[in-house]
């Protein structure tokens, strides 16, 4: 459990540094460069990623369960997380509604895909990872919605193709990740 509660330390640290100092992270930028501190950046975030997956997969092999979750939330679980996949993509797809309503889609995907898991299993190390994922996107969600607030930041209008193409996205990457890539990768298949 502790190779993956410092994983998570390392990645949601590195990630979290725009929450606890913003202006340290200006400093850091303004010294090196724009580049080189996403270089930086994504460097400790892999390191955070790699020992977070590493810490997950020892976690696994000293099972610990704190609740058994009815049977229902686990298809429930399948619903939040496609409604997730849908969000992820409206991060990246271009003039949908979705982006320009909630203007942070990628944080609220991370939000319901946490709850989903947290609702859907009982381990503790599933509540160590998924409690940490969700606490730390309601934290950073409401930092930058109100930054965005304070400084006045819109997004672009969606438009109905935007729109069509976010959720046609979402909802194939979605199903390859559900019917075929969550066992392969995760080796749990959600669909059973």
């Amino acid at each position: 459990m502790s190779m993956l509660i410092l994983g998570l330390v390392i990645f949601l640290g590195m990630h979290s540094v725009r929450i606890f100092v913003p202006d340290w992270r200006e400093k850091q930028v303004a010294r090196l460069g724009v580049l080189p501190w996403k270089g930086l950046y994504a460097t400790v975030s892999i390191i955070g990623f790699v020992v977070l997956i590493w810490g997950f997969g020892l976690a696994r092999q000293h099972p610990a369960l704190l609740y058994i979750p009815p049977m229902w939330l686990r298809h429930l679980n399948a619903l939040f997380t496609l409604v997730a996949f849908v969000l992820l993509a409206a991060a990246y797809v271009p003039r949908n509604r979705i982006k320009a309503r909630l203007g942070h889609p990628m944080l609220l995907a991370v939000k319901v895909w946490a709850l989903g898991h947290l609702l859907a299993t009982g381990m503790l190390r599933d509540v160590v990872l998924f409690g940490a994922l969700l606490a730390w996107a309601i934290a950073l969600f409401a930092v930058l919605r109100r930054r965005d607030r304070l400084t006045g930041t819109t997004y672009p209008a969606g438009t109905l193709r935007g729109d069509v193409t976010t959720v046609l996205i979402g909802v194939v990457v979605w199903a390859i990740f559900a019917f075929w890539l969550h066992q392969a990768l995760i080796g749990v298949n959600p669909m059973a």
